[in-house]
Protein backbone atom coordinates (compact mmCIF):
# COMPACT_ATOMS: atom_id res chain seq x y z
CA UNK A 1 0.00 0.00 0.00
CA UNK A 2 0.97 3.44 -0.87
CA UNK A 3 -0.11 6.53 1.54
CA UNK A 4 0.10 10.26 -0.65
CA UNK A 5 0.16 13.62 1.80
CA UNK A 6 0.19 16.65 0.08
CA UNK A 7 0.28 19.56 2.50
CA UNK A 8 -0.77 22.79 0.61
CA UNK A 9 0.08 26.44 1.81
CA UNK A 10 -2.59 28.97 0.19
CA UNK A 11 -2.36 32.66 -1.18
CA UNK A 12 -3.54 35.08 1.22
CA UNK A 13 -5.54 37.73 -0.27
CA UNK A 14 -6.60 41.22 1.09
CA UNK A 15 -10.16 39.57 1.25
CA UNK A 16 -9.92 36.87 3.83
CA UNK A 17 -12.99 35.27 2.42
CA UNK A 18 -11.17 34.46 -0.49
CA UNK A 19 -9.01 32.16 0.42
CA UNK A 20 -11.05 30.45 2.60
CA UNK A 21 -13.34 29.89 -0.46
CA UNK A 22 -10.37 28.62 -2.03
CA UNK A 23 -9.87 26.58 0.44
CA UNK A 24 -13.20 24.87 0.46
CA UNK A 25 -13.46 24.84 -3.64
CA UNK A 26 -10.12 22.84 -3.13
CA UNK A 27 -11.07 20.17 -0.27
CA UNK A 28 -14.22 19.36 -2.71
CA UNK A 29 -12.85 18.92 -6.05
CA UNK A 30 -9.58 16.68 -4.27
CA UNK A 31 -12.37 14.59 -2.21
CA UNK A 32 -14.73 14.14 -5.77
CA UNK A 33 -11.13 12.89 -7.21
CA UNK A 34 -12.47 8.85 -5.82
CA UNK A 35 -15.47 9.35 -7.94
CA UNK A 36 -13.20 9.18 -10.71
CA UNK A 37 -9.78 7.56 -10.53
CA UNK A 38 -10.79 3.92 -9.39
CA UNK A 39 -7.07 3.21 -7.96
CA UNK A 40 -7.68 5.75 -4.94
CA UNK A 41 -8.72 3.21 -2.01
CA UNK A 42 -9.10 6.24 0.69
CA UNK A 43 -8.93 9.99 0.42
CA UNK A 44 -9.09 13.00 3.34
CA UNK A 45 -8.75 16.54 3.45
CA UNK A 46 -8.67 18.54 5.83
CA UNK A 47 -8.75 22.00 6.37
CA UNK A 48 -5.87 23.62 8.93
CA UNK A 49 -7.18 25.40 11.88
CA UNK A 50 -3.71 26.25 13.59
CA UNK A 51 -2.73 30.39 12.77
CA UNK A 52 1.12 29.59 13.40
CA UNK A 53 3.56 31.40 10.65
CA UNK A 54 4.56 27.46 10.06
CA UNK A 55 1.52 25.80 9.48
CA UNK A 56 0.02 24.76 5.99
CA UNK A 57 -3.37 25.72 5.22
CA UNK A 58 -4.51 22.17 3.66
CA UNK A 59 -3.78 18.35 3.45
CA UNK A 60 -4.39 15.90 1.55
CA UNK A 61 -4.18 11.84 2.74
CA UNK A 62 -4.75 9.47 0.38
CA UNK A 63 -3.95 5.69 0.24
CA UNK A 64 -3.23 3.71 -3.37
CA UNK A 65 -3.07 -0.29 -3.43
CA UNK A 66 0.01 0.29 -5.47
CA UNK A 67 2.79 3.09 -7.03
CA UNK A 68 1.14 2.26 -10.68
CA UNK A 69 -2.18 3.29 -8.96
CA UNK A 70 -0.69 6.56 -7.56
CA UNK A 71 1.08 6.98 -10.87
CA UNK A 72 -2.55 6.54 -12.68
CA UNK A 73 -3.74 9.23 -10.26
CA UNK A 74 -1.20 11.86 -10.57
CA UNK A 75 -1.66 11.74 -14.86
CA UNK A 76 -5.90 11.35 -14.78
CA UNK A 77 -7.22 14.19 -16.71
CA UNK A 78 -9.49 15.16 -13.54
CA UNK A 79 -6.14 15.26 -11.43
CA UNK A 80 -4.57 17.67 -14.11
CA UNK A 81 -7.48 19.52 -14.12
CA UNK A 82 -7.66 20.27 -10.35
CA UNK A 83 -3.58 20.78 -10.33
CA UNK A 84 -4.70 23.67 -12.93
CA UNK A 85 -6.65 25.50 -10.01
CA UNK A 86 -4.40 24.60 -7.69
CA UNK A 87 -1.64 26.58 -8.97
CA UNK A 88 -3.01 29.46 -9.39
CA UNK A 89 -4.42 29.74 -5.56
CA UNK A 90 -1.31 27.88 -3.68
CA UNK A 91 2.06 29.78 -2.92
CA UNK A 92 3.88 26.17 -1.21
CA UNK A 93 3.27 22.47 -1.49
CA UNK A 94 5.01 19.93 -0.20
CA UNK A 95 4.62 16.16 -0.44
CA UNK A 96 5.72 12.74 0.56
CA UNK A 97 4.94 9.43 -0.79
CA UNK A 98 5.55 6.18 0.75
CA UNK A 99 4.94 2.63 1.54
CA UNK A 100 2.55 1.43 4.18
Amino acid sequence: MIRHIAMLRLKEYEDKTRKLENALKLKKAIEDLKVYIDGVKYIEVGLNFNTKPAAYDLVLTATFETEDDLEIYRMHPEHKKLMVFLKTVTSETAVVDYEI
